[in-house]
């Protein structure tokens, strides 16, 4: 329909981006999912009707195109969400520095790129929303775990610094702090914990929607999720 809003996921995969993509769908949004390797995505692609888009979100070029072939194809997206991360776990004296380079920019400088240019489209429209998916990391620093704090901590700021920037230009801006683990059937068949030790990825997509859904008199720039059994 034309006035069918777009939702763009960008480091889709299974999990969280799964979830999100099928949440927006069944809000009646068409749904763009972006990631390195996009034939992992044929079967959510296929399930919630939406189109794939290779990008590398380390890659200035890769990311404008992006955003020209989903304009082109579908429209002006409504909602950006950023949910690329990669990590580099070890000892600080230890871990590769090229692939400590690597994981920032995938994490962080493609988190920029991507806002950059989810910024540039709406501000000409007038309108949207741009997501950031944070990490327990992105406020605290764990034991071996540099390279993904330093990621995580710089995309907290870049949401802070957009939201204060664009929220007055009508650009919703908002950093979701994912404080725990996210349920999978893999953590499952490891762990055990049920329903109540982890995140569930649904509930989460809930959260993101009523996000975008806020009315702009009482915006959020920042939400904490986490299991409520867990300790602070």
């Amino acid at each position: 329909m034309a006035d069918q809003q777009i939702a763009v996921i960008v480091g889709a995969g299974a999990g969280l981006s799964a979830s999100l993509a099928r949440k927006f769908s069944g809000e009646g949004m068409k749904v763009a999912l972006a990631a390195r390797d996009t034939a992992k995505l044929a079967d959510l692609v296929a399930e919630v009707d939406g189109q794939a888009y290779t990008c590398d979100t380390a890659d200035p070029a890769s990311v404008q195109a992006l955003f020209s072939s989903v304009i082109a194809d579908l429209g002006v997206p409504e909602v950006v969400v950023f949910n690329a991360s990669r990590r580099v776990r070890g000892e600080i004296t230890e871990i590769d520095p090229d692939e400590v380079r690597e994981a920032i920019l995938t994490t962080c400088y493609g988190g920029f790129l991507v806002g950059q240019e989810a910024a540039k489209v709406m501000l000409l429209a007038g309108h949207g929303t741009i997501m950031f998916t944070g990490a327990s990391a992105g406020v605290k620093g764990f034991p071996k775990s540099a390279t993904f704090a330093m990621g995580k901590f710089g995309l907290r700021g870049l949401a802070q610094s957009m939201a204060r920037e664009l929220h007055p230009q009508n650009i919703h801006v908002v950093h979701v702090v994912v404080d725990g683990g996210i349920r999978s059937e893999e953590r499952d068949r490891i762990d055990g914990r049920g329903d109540d030790g982890w995140l569930l990825p649904d509930a989460i997509a809930d959260t993101y929607y009523h996000l975008h859904m806020q009315h702009r008199s009482s915006w959020s720039w920042e939400i904490e999720v986490r299991p409520w059994t867990e300790g602070f």
